[in-house]
């Protein structure tokens, strides 16, 4: 399978399993102000990622 695929699938995958995996423990860690902050740039390049290699139709 091409890597294109595979990322692809895997990227909404990940994102959407290690996010809210990651926010709480991290804001068990440090707080609240620092899980907040991670959602909003774990989400915004998460998003930038899933934009980049999304597959759309080709016209014709």
């Amino acid at each position: 399978m091409p890597l294109k695929k595979l990322l692809v699938l895997g990227i909404p995958l990940a994102g959407s399993l290690t996010l809210p995996l990651a926010v709480p423990l991290l804001m068990k860690q440090a707080g609240i102000g620092a899980g907040v902050g991670l959602i909003l740039v774990v989400s915004c390049l998460w998003f930038a990622l899933m934009l980049r290699f999304a597959e759309m139709p080709e016209h014709s």
